[in-house]
C-alpha cells in the first residue's frame, strides 16, 4: 500500500454494503445486477446520472460469434492479430467462448438488437479487423444507448442502491491492506451530500476510460481516469497504459477543437465507406489486405502519414454511395451529428482525423477481475485483463465489460467475505491537489507529446511539463501555487495528472512501435526486446516502479511481491514532491 490519499474532508456519513460498484456502464451495472441477484447488498456509485457513462456513447456494436459459419476460434484469431502479439490468449479465449451466451443473457435482461425483418435473426455487420460479420447493433448506430437503457431499467426495477453524481476518491483498507470500501464525494443535494464512505469488503472499479487526459477525445467529460488513479494510490499494479487507441475516424471540427468529439463509427466503413484524401484517392488500398477495415492502429497510422505527406489537417470518409435511405435507417445518430456541424454525408465526404478513443491498458487483473489489492476488482475499460494487447479489436470493449463483469460477480458471490466493521485509519500522507486551471495545460501537453505520434523528444517534453505542474503544488517550490482547495475540479485534475505521468513514463520505456503505440524514433516492432508487458505501480517511498515482464505472459496477480524487481529497465523515480 502507498498510504497516499487525496486531500479531502473526513467522511461525514457512511453506509454499509457487501459490494460497492463504481461506475454505471455495461461493466458496472452487469456486476451490480448479478451480485444483487445473489442476495448481496450492492451499492452502485456513479459520477453523473446512472445512464451517463461511456457505454451509451458506443455506436458500432458488440462483437460475438453469433452468425452462421462464424466461430469463437475465428473471433479469437482476429483479436490476437489486432493485439499485435501482446494479448493474453487465455483471456481472449474466455472472452470469445463465453461472449455469445453473455450477449444472449443481455437480451434476456431487455436489450433489443436490430433484427432481420423476415427471419428475426440478429443483424450483424463488420468492423475493422474482423474477417466476418459479427457485430450486433441496435438502433442502427445507437448500440451503447440501448444497452445502457436496458441495464439501467433492470437496476431500477431491482431497486439496487445507487448513489448518483458522486466522485469516488480513495480506497479504504484495513491494516493488512485488504479492501474495506471507498470514500466519495456526492455533488449536490440528495440523500447523501459531501464526502462520505461506503464500507464493503469488495470494491469493483468500472469507471471507464481516461480519454480526457488528451485535448480531443471521443470520451465523455466524466472519463478522467479516476479508477486508475485511485488504484495506483491504493498500491495496485497497472499495465499496458502506453497503448492508447486513437480512433481513425473522428469528425474533424477544426485544428483547435477540444473536448469530446463526435465519433464516426467503424461500422460506416464496415458497410462500405471509403477513406480518401482531398483528391479522392483511396489511400488504404494496398496498405493492408482489409483496406479500410484494417485494425484501427493501422488505419490511424495511414491517415496520419497521408496527412503528413500532404500537409493536410484531415482526410475524408466518403459514403455518399449509401444514399439517403441507408444513412437515415442505419446511421441516424452519425447523420444527425454531422448535420449539426454543417456536413451532409449524403452529398459530401466527411472530414475525419484520429482522436483519443480507448485505453487498451489499465489496472492489471486476473481472469476473475481481481487486482493486486485484495478485495479490489476492476472491469471494463479501466481494467487490463490482457484481452486487448497492444490494440483493441473493434467492438470487443462492450463484450469484455459484459463477460468479465459476470466473472467478477461470480467470484464475489462464490465466497462472499464477511462485512467488515468500519475502520478508522490514523493520519495518512495527503497528496497535494493540482489547481483546476492547469487541466487545459495538461491536456494540451499530452496531445502534443504523447498523442498519435511519439518520440523520445516529445515524451521528454511532456514529462518535463507534467513534472513542472506537479512540483508547483508543493510549498516552497520555485513558483509555488496557493494550496488548492479540495473539490471536484481539483480532484479530477489531480487524477488526470497522475494518470498522464504514468502513461508518459510507460511510453518512454517502450522503445518500439507496436499496436497503437507509435514511436517515430523507433518505427519498427521489436519482438526480441519488447514482446512483453510493462507493469507499473506507485511505491510507499514515492517512486514509480517500472517492471518489464520476462515474456508476453503476465505474472499471476496473487503472487505480487512487496517490490517488483526491475528487469533491464531501472525503476523510474517520481519526485518526492508528488506525494507530500
Amino acid at each position: 500500500m502507498t498510504g497516499i490519499r487525496l486531500a479531502a474532508p473526513d467522511p461525514g456519513w457512511s453506509i454499509e454494503a457487501d459490494v460497492v460498484v463504481v461506475g454505471s456502464g455495461v461493466a458496472g451495472l452487469t456486476t451490480a445486477l448479478r451480485c444483487t441477484a445473489a442476495g448481496l447488498r450492492t451499492v452502485v456509485v456513479t459520477k453523473a446520472r446512472l445512464d451517463d457513462g461511456s457505454t451509451r456513447w458506443a455506436q458500432g456494436g458488440i462483437a460475438a460469434a453469433l452468425g452462421d459459419g462464424d466461430t469463437p476460434e475465428q473471433h479469437l484469431d482476429d483479436t490476437l492479430v489486432a493485439g499485435a502479439g501482446l494479448c493474453d490468449e487465455e483471456a481472449v479465449r474466455l472472452l470469445v467462448t463465453e461472449g455469445p451466451d453473455a450477449v444472449r443473457r443481455l437480451i434476456e435482461t431487455g436489450a433489443h438488437f436490430d433484427t432481420d425483418p423476415d427471419s428475426g435473426a440478429i443483424q450483424l455487420t463488420r468492423e475493422g479487423g474482423h474477417h466476418r460479420r459479427r457485430i450486433a447493433h441496435a438502433g442502427g448506430d445507437a448500440t451503447g444507448a440501448e444497452i445502457s437503457r436496458a441495464l439501467v431499467e433492470a437496476v431500477r426495477s431491482q431497486a439496487v442502491d445507487t448513489i448518483e453524481n458522486a466522485l469516488v476518491l480513495d480506497l479504504l483498507t484495513d491494516a493488512e491492506g485488504r479492501t474495506r470500501g471507498v470514500t466519495l464525494h456526492v455533488m449536490g443535494e440528495g440523500q447523501h451530500d459531501g464526502v462520505g464512505a461506503v464500507h464493503a469488503p469488495a470494491v469493483v472499479l468500472a469507471t471507464g476510460g481516461m480519454g480526457q487526459v488528451f485535448a480531443a477525445t471521443t470520451n465523455p467529460a466524466v472519463s478522467t481516469g479516476d479508477g486508475v488513479a485511485l488504484a495506483l494510490r491504493a498500491g495496485a499494479e497497472v499495465s499496458d497504459l502506453e497503448f492508447v487507441q486513437f480512433h481513425p475516424t473522428v469528425l474533424f471540427l477544426g485544428a483547435g477543437a477540444e473536448g469530446q468529439q463526435p465519433l464516426v463509427s467503424e461500422a460506416v466503413r464496415g458497410e462500405g465507406a471509403h477513406l480518401v484524401d482531398a483528391d479522392g484517392v483511396r489511400f488504404m488500398l494496398g496498405q493492408h489486405e482489409l483496406a479500410e477495415l484494417a485494425p484501427r492502429d493501422i488505419v490511424a497510422k495511414a491517415i496520419m502519414r497521408r496527412m503528413q505527406e500532404q500537409g493536410a489537417a484531415h482526410m475524408y470518409l466518403d459514403a455518399r454511395h449509401f444514399g439517403a435511405a441507408m444513412w437515415e435507417s442505419r446511421f441516424p445518430t452519425i447523420l444527425a451529428a454531422c448535420r449539426t456541424h454543417g456536413i451532409d454525408p449524403i452529398t459530401e465526404p466527411i472530414p475525419v482525423a484520429p482522436a483519443a478513443h480507448y485505453a487498451s491498458g489499465g489496472i492489471r487483473t486476473d481472469l476473475r477481475g481481481r487486482t493486486t489489492v485484495p478485495g479490489l476488482y476492476a472491469c471494463g475499460e479501466t481494467a487490463c485483463t490482457g484481452v486487448h494487447g497492444a490494440n483493441r479489436l473493434a467492438s470487443n470493449s462492450l463484450l469484455e465489460g459484459l463477460v468479465f463483469a459476470e466473472r467478477i460477480a461470480d467470484d464475489i458471490t462464490a465466497m462472499p467475505p464477511p462485512r467488515p466493521a468500519p475502520t478508522h485509519p490514523g493520519p495518512l500522507p495527503v497528496q497535494n491537489l493540482v489547481a483546476p486551471d492547469t487541466r487545459h495545460h495538461i491536456q494540451q501537453t499530452m496531445s502534443q507529446g504523447a498523442g498519435v505520434l511519439r518520440s523520445a523528444a516529445s515524451l521528454q517534453s511532456a514529462a518535463d511539463a507534467l513534472d513542472a505542474v506537479q512540483l508547483n503544488t508543493r510549498p516552497g517550490g520555485d513558483s509555488p501555487a496557493k494550496p488548492t482547495t479540495p473539490g471536484v475540479d481539483a480532484w479530477e485534475t489531480t487524477n488526470l495528472l497522475c494518470v498522464s505521468r504514468v502513461l508518459v513514463t510507460a511510453a518512454q520505456h517502450r522503445r518500439e512501435t507496436r499496436g497503437c503505440h507509435w514511436r517515430e524514433d523507433h518505427p519498427d516492432r521489436d519482438d526480441a526486446t519488447w514482446h512483453r508487458h510493462l507493469v507499473l505501480r506507485l511505491t510507499p517511498d514515492h517512486g514509480l516502479l517500472v517492471h518489464r515482464t520476462e515474456t508476453a505472459a503476465f505474472p499471476p496477480v496473487q503472487d505480487r511481491a512487496a517490490a517488483l524487481p526491475p528487469v533491464q529497465d531501472q525503476p523510474h523515480p517520481l519526485p518526492k514532491e508528488q506525494h507530500q
